[in-house]
């Protein structure tokens, strides 16, 4: 079956080296999303805004309704890599009222076995190509301090170290490091 004709801000799935599709997700992928949520929070749980806990106990009209949000239109968009039919990598993008030429780059993550393959760089290059069509030309990210193999992984992609430091959102303790590019780099 071929996927459907990409809507507006909707790039068409893009097929990565390694085998994986990369796409943006679909209403009818809530379940795999919630198996890869749950996969990312319990190996990188520093990493994201929810706990493994939290997040296993949502229903799952709420992670259907999450990923229907990011399905479609210019201001959140969640994309994944789907190597026959398992997801096994993810990056989102949402637009911010108070920066209009930013998209902030959210949920990076690849399950361990693929990382190094490639699919990073195919997830945020999906993830900049629908920013550039939505009209916001720069990437923002932020980056545990100490997370040193995403540092050089986001450096590799065009990303540089703005100086801006913030506190974690969820655990005030640990920092985050701000970083930026050209959604078109």
């Amino acid at each position: 079956m071929s996927d459907p004709a990409p809507t507006p801000h909707q790039a068409p799935a893009r097929h990565a080296p390694t085998g994986a599709t990369i796409r943006r997700v679909r209403p009818a992928d809530a379940a795999r999303m919630r198996a890869l949520r749950l996969e990312m929070l319990a190996d990188s749980p520093l990493a994201f805004l929810e706990t493994l806990a939290d997040a296993a106990a949502q229903p799952h009209r709420e992670y259907a309704a999450r990923v229907a949000g990011h399905a479609h239109g210019d201001r959140a968009a969640q994309f994944v890599a789907d190597r026959a039919g398992r997801f096994i990598g993810h990056a989102g993008g949402h637009a911010v009222a108070h920066q209009p030429a930013v998209t902030v780059v959210f949920s990076v993550y690849l399950t361990p076995a693929w990382r190094g393959t490639g699919l990073l760089a195919g997830l945020v290059d999906a993830v900049a190509a629908w920013s550039v069509a939505a009209g916001r030309p720069e990437l923002m990210l932020e980056v545990l301090v100490g997370n040193d193999r995403a540092l050089r992984a986001y450096r590799r992609l065009g990303f540089t170290d703005t100086g801006v430091r913030v506190a974690h959102p969820t655990i005030p303790a640990l920092t985050e490091l701000q970083m930026r590019r050209a959604a078109d780099a």
